[in-house]
């Protein structure tokens, strides 16, 4: 349990949390991660101290008819046009530096300034889809206000459609993204640098809001749901605005983007899109109207709000239950997502290579599915569901089937 937890809340309704203890309690995947540490800290190097407003910065290169830039501030550009840009990150065993695609539609009129981000993971395409679905509908002549898309973050990690990035500093290694943020500028991962070169120099400094898009990972797919903290004003406005059947009420882990971004006093959100590896354009087009809400409701676009969730069942929890095979073989579940379950319910049967039933599996809790395992298989500890629902004493920030 945390040993400290101080909040203070600014103008704006975000939280900033100063201290964060983490516990080592829970099981596998829904053990209770702290927030407030960020993993450059914790590897031993210092953080980025917060920077000012940094000029535009032009390398001099130009890749595939677009140029190069270090530094990002979007008033420098062009308003009333659309601008696609490279981000010169961190630099590769090769030499050659990691470039991270740009898009900003700058309005013909001053007002907000939204970031939407994905390929934070490598191998989540409906997130990268859904973003790229939203910038093509944006018409600079028609906007108040800039919104600016980094599609593929995760470089090396999205050329194999794997959720991690490739390390090369201690042999074959593996680096979670998601775990780096806000990253460090001279830490000691290329993927720790990269987060710091990308917060510092191109995200924090152009956004008053921030949407970082997700799906489930490989073998674990996921419905519609959004992860914000409905207690702060800013946030719980923008997840309102989303006609999905979920919301994750919940801090959930450290070192996640869009906790970077809060903890900079910039609101901040994670939709999360179904399975990876897939374009899912159901869940697609759920999630491309709700940011289109979000961008009207902020005032960067005009004309009428699509559906949001008062037009839809929406269930509100504040934990995820996780359910863990205790064998090894086939899985059969019987649920699928969203649905209702109760305390003591069967949710899957696994047999073993003859047929036999090995392992039975029941809900501990009375919520909804927001996560069942894709694949077929599973061995001992895999995560089989996660279910989402309330929990009545004091939350910590939780697991969850990202």
């Amino acid at each position: 349990m945390p040993e400290d937890k101080r909040t203070d809340i600014d103008a704006t309704g975000v939280v900033r949390r100063n201290v964060l203890i983490a516990s080592a309690a829970g099981v596998g995947a829904a053990a209770f991660l702290a927030r407030g540490t960020s993993p450059a800290s914790a590897q031993g190097g210092a953080t980025s101290p917060p920077a000012p407003q940094p000029r535009t910065a032009y390398t001099g290169d130009v890749i595939d008819g677009k140029r190069v830039v270090t530094a990002l501030d979007v008033n420098d550009l062009e308003p009333g046009r659309k601008h696609l840009l490279y981000f010169r990150g961190v630099a590769m065993p090769t030499g050659q530096h990691r470039h991270a695609s740009v898009t900003v539609v700058r309005g013909a009129r001053p007002g907000k300034r939204v970031i939407l981000v994905s390929g934070v993971h490598g191998d989540e395409m409906s997130s990268i889809h859904a973003v790229q679905t939203v910038m093509n509908q944006l018409d600079p002549a028609a906007m108040s206000g800039t919104v600016m898309a980094v599609t593929d973050v995760s470089g090396p990690a999205l050329e194999s459609m794997q959720r991690r990035w490739p390390d090369a500093g201690r042999g074959a290694d593996l680096i979670d993204m998601n775990r780096e943020w806000p990253g460090n500028e001279n830490g000691l991962t290329a993927a720790s640098r990269h987060a710091g070169l990308l917060f510092n120099r191109l995200l924090r400094p152009n956004a008053d809001y921030a949407i970082d898009f997700h799906t489930g990972t490989t073998g674990f797919e996921v419905t519609a749901f959004n992860i914000g903290e409905m207690s702060v004003p800013a946030v719980r406005a923008m997840l309102e605005l989303y006609p999905v059947g979920q919301i994750f009420d919940n801090p959930v882990y450290t070192g996640v983007l869009h906790n970077a971004f809060m903890e900079a006093g910039i609101p901040s959100f994670t939709p999360e899109i179904g399975a990876a590896r897939v374009l899912d354009p159901g869940m697609i087009a759920l999630f491309v109207e709700g940011t289109m809400n979000v961008l009207r409701h902020h005032g960067i676009l005009a004309g009428p709000m699509g559906r949001t969730a008062k037009d839809v069942r929406v269930y509100v929890g504040n934990d995820a239950f996780p359910i863990l095979a205790t064998a090894g073989g086939l899985v059969e579940f019987l649920v699928k997502l969203n649905d209702r379950v109760e305390v003591g319910q069967k949710v899957a049967v696994q047999r073993n290579a003859f047929g036999e039933v090995v392992a039975d599996y029941a809900s501990g809790v009375t919520g909804e599915i927001t996560g069942l395992r894709s694949d077929a298989m599973a061995e001992p500890g895999n995560p089989l569901a996660f279910i989402l629902f309330n929990r009545p004493e004091a939350r910590e920030p939780a697991g969850y089937p990202e």
